[in-house]
C-alpha cells in the first residue's frame, strides 16, 4: 500500500524502527469522527478497537476476539492480524531493542504498559502525528453547542455531584481532580453535546480543586449562554489552554483518570506534582443510576421495543417476497425508530448479518459484503438507539425458516445461558466474573464458547459501553443497585452462522435481595427453541418475560401486528 510506503520513508527520516497507530483520538472515546480515524486510514480496519504497529519490515494489527475475522477480511492482505490477549504486542519485542515512535496525545501510559510492558523505555514520543503528514484529510468539525439536561431527566443536580467530588478530594488528601473522560464531565454537570456520532458527548476537560475552583476546557464556540448563566462559578477556556494551566500548578497532589489522561498530560502533571494512585471516582458514581433515570430508561426501552418488534414482524413476513438484504434491512429498522419523536440517533452502528456474516461479531455490512436474506438462513441484528434520556442495545437472532436441529440446539443453549444470567441471585460482593461462568455453562457442555464478555455496562443517554461494571471473565467490580448491564451470550461459527440474544437489565433491590430486572422489550425467537430442552423454571422465565413484553407493546401495534405479538409472546 502506498500509504504504508510513505509512512516507512518517514520512519527512516526520523530514525525510528516503527510507529504506533491507535483507534482512538485525544479524547479516548469508543467512537470517533471519521477525520480522526487514523487506524482506518492506514489499515482499512473499521472496528472500534485495535492497534497498528508499523515496522520497517512488517506490519501488525492487534485486535481482540470480537474483531479477528473482520480484521483479517479488511486488513489481512497488508497486516499480520494478531488476537489479544492470546498474543500481545510485547511479544513482538522479545530479544529486540527497537525505537518506536508514538503520538503522546493518543496514548495513556497505562495503555502503553498493557501493550508493551518494559519495552516502552525505548519508545519515543513524537509531538506531531506522523499519519497526519501523509493523510490529506478534511476536518469537518461541528459547532453544535453543549446543552443542559432538564431536571426531570436526572436523579441528582450538578451541585450535589460536585460536592461528592470535593468530599473525595478531602477524604484522600488531594488538591486536584483532572477529569479527562468527556462522558464523566457530561455526567458531572448534567450536560450533553454532539461531538460524536453515536453518543451525546461534549468534548471537554475539567480541572477541579479542593476549594471548588473549576476550569472547563473546550471549543468555546460550543458554550451556550444558558450554560454560562447556569455555571457562573466555572471558568471556561479553549482546549489549547489546558496544558498551560497544568504547567502553572506546582507541588500539589493530583488524581487523574489513568484510562483517559494522555501520556502528554500525565507527563506535564508529573513534572512538578505528585499523582496519587487513585481512580477518577466518577466512573463508579455514574454507573449507579438513580430512580428517575431508571424510570426514563424504561420508557426508552418501550419506545425501542415497539420499533424493533414491528421490524421483526415485517422481516419474517417479507424476507422471501422482497429483495431484502442486510443494508436495506437495517435501513428499515432505522426508519421505524425514527418515527418516534424521542429518537435522537443510533447508539452504535447496526450489526445486520445473515448466514456467515452473522458469525462476524462486530460485522458491518458494506456494498461488497452485503448479502440477501434468504430462506434457511438465520439472521442476527444487534442495534441500539439514543432516545431523550435513554440508551438502548439489543440483539435478536431470527429464523428465516431455518430447520437445522444443530442450530436450534445451540440457540437453546445460548438462551439457557441468557436465562441463567437473568435469574442470577446477586449478593453483596457478586461480580460480573461469577455470572459470566454461569452464562457459558450450557455451551461448554458440548464443547462450545464465545470470544467476548457476556455483558457490558451501559450509560444513561451516554455511551452504550460503560464501566467499571461488566459481566466478563476478569471483571471483579461488585454489582450495585442501579447499575445497568447487557446480558448477551452467543455463539459464532466461522463461514456459517452467528447467534446472540441480548437484553439490557438493571440491578434491582428487592426484599429477598438484589436481582436483575429486564429493560429490553422485544420477543425472543421461539422458532429456534427446542422446548423440551428447557427446564420448567426456564420456561417460566421465558413466559413471564413475554407476558411483560406483550403488556408494554400491545397498545402501539396495529391489528395485524397485535395478532403477531400475541403469537410471539404466547406461552411455550
Amino acid at each position: 500500500m502506498e500509504k504504508i510506503k510513505k509512512l516507512k520513508k518517514i520512519l527512516i527520516r526520523e530514525k525510528l524502527d516503527g510507529y504506533l497507530i491507535p483507534k482512538n483520538d485525544e479524547f479516548f472515546g469508543e467512537y470517533i469522527p471519521e477525520y480522526n480515524d487514523r487506524l482506518n486510514f492506514i489499515s482499512g480496519f473499521t472496528g472500534s478497537y485495535g492497534l497498528a504497529l508499523i515496522l520497517r519490515s512488517k506490519n501488525y494489527l492487534f485486535v481482540d476476539g470480537r474483531y479477528t475475522l473482520q480484521a483479517n477480511n479488511q486488513s489481512g492482505r497488508n497486516f499480520k492480524v494478531i488476537t489479544m490477549p492470546e498474543k500481545m504486542p510485547s511479544d513482538i519485542f522479545k530479544g529486540k531493542r527497537l525505537s518506536i515512535g508514538f503520538d503522546p496525545n493518543l496514548f495513556t501510559e497505562k495503555s502503553l504498559m498493557i501493550f508493551f510492558g518494559k519495552n516502552i523505555k525505548n519508545f519515543k514520543p513524537i509531538f506531531r502525528n506522523l499519519i497526519d503528514e501523509i493523510w490529506k484529510r478534511k476536518i469537518t468539525k461541528n459547532n453544535n453547542k453543549f446543552y443542559l439536561l432538564p431536571n426531570k431527566a436526572v436523579s441528582q443536580k450538578y451541585h450535589l455531584k460536585i460536592n461528592k467530588i470535593l468530599k473525595y478530594l478531602k477524604d484522600n488528601n488531594s488538591d486536584y481532580l483532572f477529569i479527562t473522560a468527556s462522558e464523566n464531565n457530561a455526567w458531572l454537570l448534567n450536560i450533553r453535546g454532539k461531538d460524536t456520532k453515536y453518543a451525546p458527548i461534549p468534548y471537554c476537560y475539567i480541572l477541579i480543586d479542593k476549594n471548588k475552583n473549576i476550569k472547563f476546557f473546550c471549543d468555546l464556540k460550543k458554550i451556550s449562554s444558558s450554560i454560562r448563566r447556569k455555571f457562573k462559578m466555572i471558568k471556561f477556556f479553549e482546549l489549547k489552554e489546558c496544558s498551560k494551566a497544568l504547567l502553572e500548578i506546582k507541588n500539589k497532589k493530583f488524581i487523574i483518570d489513568f484510562n483517559s489522561c494522555s501520556y502528554f498530560f500525565k507527563t506535564i502533571i508529573n513534572e512538578n506534582n505528585k499523582i496519587l494512585k487513585l481512580k477518577d471516582p466518577i466512573y463508579f458514581l455514574k454507573a449507579i443510576k438513580g430512580n428517575q433515570e431508571i424510570q426514563n430508561i424504561k420508557k426508552a426501552h418501550i419506545y425501542d421495543g415497539v420499533a424493533l418488534t414491528k421490524y421483526l414482524f415485517w422481516l419474517k413476513k417479507n424476507f422471501h417476497r422482497k429483495n431484502i438484504n442486510e443494508i436495506s434491512a437495517s435501513q428499515k429498522l432505522f426508519k421505524l425508530r425514527k418515527r418516534n419523536k424521542k429518537f435522537k440517533f443510533l447508539s452504535f452502528p447496526t450489526i445486520s448479518g445473515t448466514g456467515p456474516n452473522g458469525a462476524i461479531i462486530h460485522y458491518k455490512a458494506t456494498k461488497k459484503t452485503n448479502r440477501k436474506l434468504k430462506k434457511g438462513d438465520i439472521y442476527l441484528v444487534d442495534s441500539g438507539a439514543q432516545y431523550e434520556f435513554g440508551t438502548t442495545d439489543v440483539t435478536r437472532t431470527i429464523s428465516l425458516e431455518n430447520s437445522n436441529k444443530r442450530i436450534k440446539n445451540i440457540f437453546t443453549r445460548v438462551l439457557k445461558g441468557h436465562i441463567a444470567v437473568a435469574n442470577f441471585k446477586i449478593k453483596k460482593n457478586t461480580s460480573g466474573s461469577e455470572i459470566d461462568k454461569r452464562a457459558r455453562k450450557f455451551l461448554k457442555q458440548i464443547g462450545l464458547n464465545y470470544a467476548h464478555g457476556t455483558g457490558h455496562g451501559v450509560g444513561y443517554f451516554l455511551n452504550v459501553h460503560e464501566g467499571p461494571q461488566a459481566i466478563s471473565k476478569n471483571n471483579k467490580i461488585s454489582l450495585k443497585k442501579g447499575m445497568v448491564v447487557s446480558n448477551e451470550p452467543g455463539y459464532y461459527e466461522k463461514d456459517n452462522f452467528g447467534i446472540r440474544i441480548e437484553n439490557l437489565v438493571y440491578v434491582k433491590d428487592k426484599r429477598k435481595g438484589m436481582t436483575f430486572e429486564n429493560l429490553t422489550m422485544a420477543p425472543i425467537e421461539k422458532d429456534l427453541i427446542i422446548k423440551e430442552n428447557l427446564s420448567k423454571d426456564e420456561k417460566k422465565w421465558l413466559n413471564n418475560y413475554h407476558q411483560t413484553v406483550f403488556k408494554n407493546l400491545i397498545k402501539s401495534m396495529n391489528n395485524i401486528e397485535s395478532s403477531e405479538l400475541k403469537k410471539a409472546c404466547s406461552a411455550i
